[in-house]
This record gives structure tokens, C-alpha cells and sequence, in this order.
């Protein structure tokens, strides 16, 4: 709905799941239930003393006669809580008031609550020690740049399904501003474990340029914490590594090599067209055979050469996505090896129905083997297949064409 306000019809009894919060509502009869994620730095005063934050605070509108319980997601790792000194309640703020009330159950994911009345309600946690969050770290790499350069955004956030939503949400924002910049997710492990109110340092292999140099971990929103930015004038692989700024420990590392950013350079065309000009992917191998023939000046016959097709490049996958219609995801499924799930993470994170086409091309580009993700291997994919529009091949075609 409107707000950002999500609105859930239940027709029965029951319990039932949210997948895009993990709100888990118990209801005694069919109803209506509208809510939203609010932000905890507009009640963070209400919180005093040892009590801390244990997962997002909701503003619930439903009948609470109907609504028996609401389990909230909580993202604290209980795995060192071996005394169960861990203590949850819900902060629930009434009439700009606000009151701790206690929770009736517990698990490692949720905490439940018995609904007494509606209003901003969260998940709060009293405890002595630091508040350590199962966290995420989830990278975006910005398309389009000079194939010497490589730029990425990366975000901190806990490990539940609002505070990735959120990072979605702001990456969408920042593919529909008017300075043509565009992101796309890099798939990497994300998981690991945050401290609330401690400060992480991100390091990079080669040195890039980091922006800012620490960031504090809070419970706030991705609007309020902002994102870290990386930019490299180097070629890839790059070590990314997430530290404590203060004791310098790891806690999150990962590796973005060539396939996660495929290297663009311009290809010439063999005779002059009226066409625009075609940019295609050449491999370090390819590079090295070139440089290699061309400082022996071996003269070679062609039929002898092993050549390496050309990936397809971001400006061919994206005149493919403006040619798919609404079938794009019986194609990527039918034919391209995707599954279900991995269209609905996509289309979580990306809204503009175009963008979502080229990031399901281009995650299928980064699947393929090497020298297999060029304009020959997805036509011999879609080619024969009802599904796929004509528009779709006509395009491989005329780009096989001039080839």
C-alpha cells in the first residue's frame, strides 16, 4: 500500500507468515491486517539502562480481538547465551509512552508476544553484554564504468528479511536517480556477526579508495547509516575485508574476481556500418595470445588459433531485456536454469521491470563457464521455443549477424 504500509488478507484461522517482514500473526477468524517498519531512532529514548534493541519495532493496525500474537524477528545470536541470560520483552509505545511488556515465547529467529492492544511495538532485549546482531554484508557493484575502473557500494545490516528490504529499497533509489547511475548485486556469501554501537573498518586488496574509513553498526535504517563506497582503478580480483576498527579482528572477507565484473573493452568493426558502435568482452588469455603474436610476429593461420568467445556484453544483454515481455520469467526458468526463488530475490531488489530483465541476463552470464556466455550460447538457448518472443531472437540474430 501507500507508505510503505503492507496490508495482509487472512481468510481463516490460523498462523501464518509475512515473507517479506518475517512477521509471524496467530488469528482466530478471517481479518485484515495492515503494517509497516518504522524506524528505532524515533523511539530509541524510551530505551534506558541496559535494555537494547533485539530486532525491528512495527506499527500493527488489525482487530485485536482477532489478533491472539505477533512474533517479531529478532536478529541476536543466542548461540553464546548459555546461562539464558538473554531477556526479551516488546517495547510497546502507548499514548506517547513508552512500556515494556513481556514476551511469552522465544526462539533463535522471533519473539512472541501476546497482543494486549495496538500501537509501535518491538522486540527489545535486557542484557550486560554487547548485542551481537547474525549480520550482513551484501555488495553492489555500479555498471557502465570505463573498463579501468570498478566502483561498489557496501551495506551493513542485521540478517532479517526488513533490514534487507531496506537495502533493496535504497539501491532502487539510487538505480531511478537522473545521474544515470545503475547497481547490481553481487552474489557472495553475505552472513556474519555484528556488534550494535561498535564501529567495522572495510580493507581492500589492492589499496582502494574507501569512503568512509569506519562505519558504526546501529539498528537505525539504511537511510540513517548511509553505506561505505569502493573504488578501484585496478583490474580485479579484489579482497574485500570487514574489520574491527578497534581490535582489528575479521569478521567478514570475500573475493570479487573477474567473472563478478566482467571487463569491457571495445571491439572494432571489421567494415564500416551505421550502426552504433558494439563493445564485447576479451579475456586476459586472449589478451596475453594477441600481445604474445604480435611481439613474435609469428604469422599464424587462423584455423589453428583456439578462440574464445566474447562474453556478452551489458549493452547487448540490455537490448535483449527491453525485447522480453511478461513470459521474461517462464524463460528464465524453462530455459536460462533459473528457479523461482532466485526471481523472487531479484525482484525484491530491483522494481523497474527493464533493470530486472538485464539482471536476470546478466546473472546468467556470470553462471556460464568460461567462453560459453556469448551471443551464440543464449541463442542456442532461447532459439525454438514458443515462449520466447521473436523479437528476443531477431536481436541474437542480427547480433550474430555482426558478429
Amino acid at each position: 500500500m501507500s507508505k510503505e504500509r503492507l496490508q495482509l488478507q487472512l481468510d481463516a484461522e490460523g498462523v501464518y507468515e509475512c515473507s517479506d517482514t518475517g512477521l509471524v500473526f496467530e488469528v482466530s477468524q478471517r481479518v485484515k491486517i495492515t503494517y509497516c517498519v518504522l524506524s528505532w531512532s524515533r523511539f530509541s529514548t524510551y530505551l534506558t539502562g541496559s535494555w537494547k534493541f533485539a530486532g525491528p519495532i512495527f506499527d500493527v493496525d488489525c482487530d485485536p480481538a482477532i489478533l491472539k500474537s505477533i512474533q517479531f524477528p529478532h536478529s541476536l545470536c543466542l548461540a553464546a547465551d548459555k546461562d539464558n541470560e538473554v531477556n526479551f520483552s516488546v517495547l510497546h509505545v502507548k499514548n506517547s509512552r513508552g512500556l515494556i511488556e513481556p514476551s511469552s515465547d522465544h526462539s533463535g529467529s522471533h519473539v512472541k508476544w501476546t497482543v494486549s492492544s495496538l500501537s509501535p511495538v518491538g522486540p527489545v532485549v535486557q542484557t550486560s553484554r554487547s548485542a551481537e546482531h547474525h549480520g550482513v554484508v551484501q555488495v553492489f557493484r555500479e555498471l557502465g564504468l570505463e573498463s579501468s575502473s570498478f566502483s561498489f557500494r557496501v551495506y551493513l545490516a542485521r540478517n532479517i528479511c526488513s533490514d534487507i528490504k531496506d537495502i533493496r529499497k535504497a539501491v532502487r533509489r539510487a538505480n531511478n536517480c537522473k545521474n544515470n547511475k545503475k547497481y547490481i548485486l553481487v552474489d557472495k556469501p553475505p552472513t556474519c556477526m555484528l556488534e550494535e554501537n561498535r564501529k567495522y573498518r572495510l580493507i581492500s586488496e589492492p589499496v582502494g579508495h574507501i569512503t568512509p574509513e569506519d562505519m558504526l553498526f546501529t539498528p537505525d535504517s539504511v537511510e540513517v547509516k548511509g553505506y561505505i563506497e569502493v573504488f578501484f582503478e585496478d583490474s580485479p580480483p579484489f579482497k574485500l575485508s570487514l574489520t574491527d576498527a578497534d581490535s582489528g579482528q575479521t569478521v567478514w572477507t570475500s573475493t570479487i574476481r573477474e567473472g563478478d565484473c566482467t571487463h569491457h573493452v571495445e571491439e572494432m568493426p571489421k567494415r564500416p556500418t551505421k550502426g552504433t558502435k558494439r563493445h564485447s568482452s576479451t579475456s586476459d588469455d586472449e589478451l596475453s595470445y594477441k600481445r604474445s603474436k604480435k611481439t613474435h610476429a609469428v604469422d599464424e593461420p587462423d584455423c589453428n588459433a583456439v578462440a574464445v568467445a566474447p562474453a556478452l556484453t551489458d549493452q547487448q544483454l540490455m537490448r535483449v531485456a527491453k525485447h522480453m515481455g511478461k513470459e521474461w520469467k517462464i524463460v528464465a526458468i524453462s530455459y536460462l536454469g533459473f528457479s523461482n526463488q532466485n526471481l523472487e530475490e531479484m525482484e525484491a531488489a530491483e522494481e523497474n521491470a527493464t533493470m530486472l530483465k538485464f539482471t536476470m541476463l546478466e546473472r546468467w552470464r556470470r553462471r556460464q563457464p568460461k567462453g560459453k556466455a556469448g551471443v551464440q550460447e543464449l541463442h542456442n538457448s532461447l532459439k525454438d521455443n514458443d515462449d520466447v518472443p521473436n523479437e528476443v531472437i531477431a536481436v541474437l540474430d542480427e547480433m550474430l549477424h555482426n558478429k
